[in-house]
């Protein structure tokens, strides 16, 4: 069985000009493709590990071959990640590429919710994926609608995907005037902010 070192060696190396590893990966950049597949059975082209649910495209420069692969390995051999023309660092590349699965998996959510609602004739889901799209958050009501039927249904998800908007003194009223089991649902998704503004309108912490 081929060690983690020798088969990066030999994935990398007939792709590229560069005879090393650290020569060859600099001939090598994130093209800002990802692929979610929606189950972690994939596998990268580079270090052959398994077990991955997104695939990431890297692109040599040089050559113009390209490989699928996961984020660890561009983060590990340091890739060039680039955003509006700049090479990021390796702090930046992380960021960048963890934002780039929190969209992915936003996005999977989206598209699982307008799925159910479509099924259900839901049209208050409807309504609010509707709004998440054109807006880029939620008012109070329409993120305990997402994040219920999210639940309900058992649909993977990060709360803190969803920003929940509180501009409005309708928002707030709403917010005021919802169940306490309803904001403790979307408490998740509150920021610390919106958190101190539930309380002042007389809402407690989940597990108070």
């Amino acid at each position: 069985m081929q060690s983690y070192p020798q088969r990066v060696r030999d994935n990398i190396l007939p792709l590229s000009v560069g005879s090393t590893l650290p020569e060859a990966f600099e001939e090598w950049l994130f093209t800002d493709e990802v692929i979610d597949h929606d189950h972690k059975d994939e596998i990268c082209e580079l270090c052959e590990q398994d077990g991955l649910r997104y695939h990431f495209r890297i692109k040599n420069q040089l050559t113009h071959h390209h490989l699928w692969v996961g984020s660890h390995c561009i983060l590990r051999f340091n890739v060039s990640v680039f955003e509006q023309g700049r090479r990021l660092s390796p702090e930046e590349a992380k960021r960048r590429l963890n934002r780039l699965e929190e969209q992915m998996r936003m996005e999977s959510c989206i598209n699982a919710l307008e799925r159910v609602a479509a099924t259900e004739n839901n049209e208050i889901l409807k309504n609010a994926l509707t709004y998440l799209r054109k807006n880029k958050n939620l008012t109070p009501k329409y993120a305990f609608v997402v994040l219920w039927r999210l639940k309900i249904n058992q649909i993977e998800h990060n709360p803190g995907f969803f920003k929940v908007t509180l501009k409005t003194a309708k928002q707030r009223s709403d917010l005021l005037s919802m169940d306490e089991s309803r904001v403790h649902l979307i408490w998740p998704a509150l920021t610390s902010t919106q958190r101190d503004i539930a309380i002042r309108l007389g809402h407690t912490p989940p597990g108070l």
